[in-house]
């Protein structure tokens, strides 16, 4: 995927290219992630997270906390895209020319949603869907099962939603007997596309405030997120700037 732009950001390569210029057509698999200031902090305790999200084809940044590390640490200035921008920008590529896609995770209810949005918005979009039993570990036997919905559908495209770090963790896994080229990992996309839970509008992601608004809507779910790995990141990146200058001022000397 060298065609692509990226910056290195602590251990990870972000994507930092317009969506615009990914080929839906890949000749060899795709995975594609995102970072944000939460998966950051968990993949740091979760060595196999962590190589999920490093050796992903496609690191997208998705969260205001990783745009501003960029800037103070790189004075890189990348653009937000979220797993919503993706799952739009695959789905308008494939109303082009038709194609299919398979949703994994979520429940019955959610899945129906999507399926009946999809057949109003892209009617000649084939769909397939699994909604996979809810517990904290998977058998053999459902794993399994899993990836024979899959293959057997043959989509172009796999949507993953499992939340983080279990969606990432499990296409890593399987991703070598997954037959789809382009598998996305991308979590609360699947609420916000069957409307089950509602995002904020393009006024508050504009302002960088999506956060801010979601913990408004969630802070039972989302308190954790926002509240305590917030700080934390900001924390490590201010810590690492110091790092930098510091390293900076001592080679300066040295020479």
């Amino acid at each position: 995927m060298d065609k692509y732009q990226t910056l290195k950001l602590f251990d990870y390569s972000i994507f930092t290219s317009s969506l615009d210029q990914f080929d839906i057509n890949q000749e060899s698999k795709c995975i594609i992630n995102t970072l944000n200031q939460y998966c950051y902090i968990i993949a740091e305790k979760d060595p196999v997270y962590k190589k999920a999200l490093v050796e992903s084809n496609l690191l997208l940044p998705d969260g205001i906390g990783i745009v501003g590390a960029a800037k103070i640490l790189k004075k890189a200035r990348i653009k937000k895209i979220a797993g919503a921008d993706l799952h739009n920008y695959l789905l308008k590529k494939l109303k082009k020319t038709g194609g299919r896609v398979f949703y994994l995770g979520s429940s019955e209810e959610t899945l129906d949603g999507i399926r009946k949005r999809l057949s109003i918005e892209y009617p000649n979009i084939e769909v397939g869907v699994y909604s996979p039993p809810f517990k904290t570990k998977f058998s053999d036997a459902d794993n399994a099962h899993m990836v024979m919905h899959i293959n057997k559908f043959k989509p172009d495209v796999l949507f993953v939603g499992m939340t983080a770090p279990k969606q990432e963790k499990w296409v890593y896994a399987h991703k070598d007997v997954l037959d789809v080229n382009v598998i996305c990992s991308i979590g609360a996309v699947f609420d916000f596309y069957s409307e089950t839970v509602k995002r904020p509008s393009k006024f508050w992601i504009n302002l960088g405030l999506e956060w801010f608004i979601r913990l408004l809507h969630e802070p039972n779910h989302l308190w954790r997120r926002y509240l305590l790995y917030g700080p934390v990141f900001i924390y490590l990146v201010l810590k690492e700037k110091i790092s930098m200058l510091l390293k900076g001022q001592t080679q300066l000397a040295d020479n």
